[in-house]
């Protein structure tokens, strides 16, 4: 692998970032459209910029618990993120605090809960907490950016249970915007069980125009079953359905199986999809969904138990000083609803590329 030098360049109150090779020539693709990071001077985030547009932001905020990103928009600049509770908008529903922008975690790693942790305001006594070590490459490019990070998965205690390593490819082509993220988990010293929970794994909460419309409250029960009252409210501009690839819609979809999950619907008048593609190296492929009408929209593969109401059981683990990486897409796509062929074909390219 060749060496790299990083070049920061102050503008105004910002650092934008590019990535060159030691020959002085800058790495990117030969078409699409410019990515770039850019650091704000103050504030635990980065923000990622397409064509000077923003297009997502990687955050680290104290009271959160996990890196996040948010918010995340289209590329006409619509905001497809719920923005409870860090930047809290009219209209929106504020249960779940700890649903916040995209995700991965998890609520059971030797018995604590990172997918909970922070749901009450403040950290909880069981909860585990994501914490960013170090981004360790932000190579922008013509269509696609890079952004590599580690972390490390701790217990109440601050002991190390998870070691983690994030490639985020940012690509851009068009109205269509790509995350991948390629996440690899180490042991270490100890192995470390991931007990069935449909609290995980890979997640985005909505902006509350891609909700499901409903009727009435909603009760959903968290991880110790536990049960959350998601208030009623009005359906006026509530667009959103979920397709998944074997032909399931609506609210029907979640505990189901499947290998890539559309959520498509509309804010004001411009028509968007949001996919979710598992990858076929990921552990319990096809993944199961742990996707709600309220604005949820998750993929867990390791939940099997809770999924299937107790038929089954996984109990994932990682044995001392092994790794297991999972792989996820995350397509947005603005100003057209993806038809199932294009989605088909985004997962196939993905599948390949990783």
């Amino acid at each position: 692998m060749r060496p790299y030098l990083f070049t920061l360049v102050l503008l105004s109150t910002n650092l934008i970032i590019s990535c060159t090779s030691s020959s002085g020539k800058k790495e990117q693709k030969d078409d699409g459209l410019s990515v770039e990071f850019v650091r704000p001077a103050s504030g635990k985030q980065i923000d990622v910029m397409i064509e000077g547009q923003h297009f997502a932001s990687y955050k680290w905020p104290e009271g959160v618990y996990k890196p996040v990103l948010h918010p995340i928009l289209t590329s006409s600049g619509t905001i497809i993120t719920r923005g409870f509770p860090l930047s809290p908008r009219p209209g929106e529903r504020p249960d779940h605090r700890h649903h916040v922008g995209n995700w991965m975690n998890y609520g059971n790693v030797n018995g604590f809960d990172f997918w909970g942790n922070g749901h009450t305001g403040g950290r909880s006594p069981n909860g585990g907490e994501i914490k960013l070590l170090d981004v360790e490459q932000l190579s922008g490019g013509m269509g696609e950016g890079t952004m590599i990070t580690t972390s490390s998965w701790v217990d109440p205690e601050g002991n190390e249970l998870l070691a983690e390593k994030t490639e985020y490819h940012f690509i851009a082509d068009s109205s269509i915007r790509m995350i991948d993220r390629i996440t690899t988990l180490t042991a270490g010293d100890q192995p470390v069980s991931m007990s069935d929970t449909k609290e995980g794994m890979f997640a985005i909460r909505v902006a509350r125009q891609l909700e499901l419309p409903s009727d009435g409250d909603i009760t959903v029960l968290d991880a110790q079953g536990n049960p959350t009252t998601v208030s009623a409210m009005s359906n006026a501009g509530i667009t959103g359905n979920y397709l998944s690839s074997e032909g399931k819609t609506g609210a029907g979809v979640w505990g189901t199986k499947a290998k890539w999950m559309d959520l498509y619907g509309s804010i004001d008048d411009e028509k968007i999809s949001l996919v979710i593609c598992d990858h076929p190296k990921n552990p319990g492929y096809p993944t199961y969904w742990h996707a709600r009408g309220y604005g949820l929209f998750a993929a867990n593969p390791l939940g099997v138990k809770d999924f299937t109401d107790g038929a089954e059981e996984m109990n994932f683990s990682i044995p001392s000083g092994q790794s297991v990486t999972f792989r996820y897409r995350l397509i947005i796509s603005s100003n057209a609803h993806l038809a199932e062929a294009e989605i088909n074909a985004a997962t196939a390219d993905f599948a390949s590329k990783y």
